[in-house]
């Protein structure tokens, strides 16, 4: 395929038998694509931290029939993102499809947040992204052809509140995938960006720390862990998401942006819709007044049970 051929990008009518990398393999999302993508004709690499963490992604690849290889890989370190794509490349020959997904929360207000925390979760959730999208470029470029998808978030298009550290990365990410989009469109190569709600992950139960070191924002906090209160019942399956990238990397039609699972398309239109001022005045309702508005502009009821 010519460089610049985008539109015939991607589009696969069978078992693909290509090479699709999965960074953030060992749970939740980054898991359940990596199966998915593999039991789809992919030969997948997870990269996970610890190859001996690596349990139930061994047991769903073999319960579906399929397998993963696994790469210890740290996207927080470049030495560490360097010799894991080495090691890819020099095994399978070529990367078709790579996923950004490895990634960590982060909560607090801004006040709060030292510069240190905005960094640490930048260095994961973006410049993560960064080093691992270099690491597979040239050789797309050579062929022409390649995707690369960033897992990004709701919280990329909506400021999510009492999360200023992981909402600032997030939208960091999105903006440089918008500007990667335009750079390699002439090489033939389809940038997504994937904008899940609320999935069914492990990186709740661990994204309960907050600081609140001054006393003065525990509405916010509390309003924060209320939404996510509202909306685990009801989450998505990751294996969901999966078929999403999947879709996103084999149409003929592609799109940037992708919201998907629980509560993302209902926030991302609401947010439009009510606009900037309307966005800030919701922060100043009390009490109950707060959820009522919160329903308004998104259609979600996160009232407290």
């Amino acid at each position: 395929m010519p460089p610049g051929d985008g539109s015939r990008a991607h589009r696969y009518d069978g078992p693909v038998d290509e090479v699709a990398v999965v960074t953030g393999a060992n749970s939740g999302i980054g898991r359940a694509t990596a199966v998915y993508l593999a039991s789809h004709g992919y030969q997948v690499y997870g990269t996970v931290r610890r190859l001996d963490s690596a349990t139930k992604l061994n047991a769903m690849a073999d319960a579906a029939g399929t397998k993963v290889e696994l790469v210890q890989l740290d996207v927080a370190d470049d030495d560490s993102v360097r010799t894991g794509f080495e090691h890819i490349l020099g095994s399978a020959g070529r990367v078709d499809v790579l996923i950004n997904n490895a990634g960590v929360g982060g909560n607090a207000v801004v006040e709060e947040c030292d510069p240190a925390s905005f960094l640490e979760v930048m260095n994961i959730n973006l410049c993560g992204a960064v080093r691992c999208t270099a690491a597979v470029l040239p050789q797309m470029r050579a062929r022409g052809s390649g995707a690369i998808v960033n897992i990004s978030s709701v919280t990329g298009r909506i400021a999510a509140l009492a999360q200023a550290p992981y909402t600032a990365s997030k939208w960091a990410l999105e903006g440089m995938s918008e500007e990667l989009a335009q750079e390699v469109a002439p090489f033939g190569i389809r940038v997504v960006i994937i904008e899940p709600g609320i999935t069914k992950s492990a990186i709740f139960a661990k994204n309960t720390d907050l600081p609140n070191t001054t006393g003065a924002y525990q509405v916010h906090y509390d309003r924060m862990f209320q939404m996510y209160a509202a909306g685990i019942p009801q989450a998505t399956d990751p294996a969901e998401v999966g078929k999403v990238i999947h879709d996103a990397i084999t149409t003929p039609n592609p799109k940037l942006r992708y919201p998907c699972s629980w509560g993302s398309v209902e926030l991302i239109r609401g947010r439009e819709a009510i606009g900037d001022e309307g966005w800030v005045d919701l922060g100043r309702s009390e009490g109950d007044a707060y959820y009522d508005r919160f329903q308004e502009f998104s259609g979600l009821d996160i009232r407290p049970a």
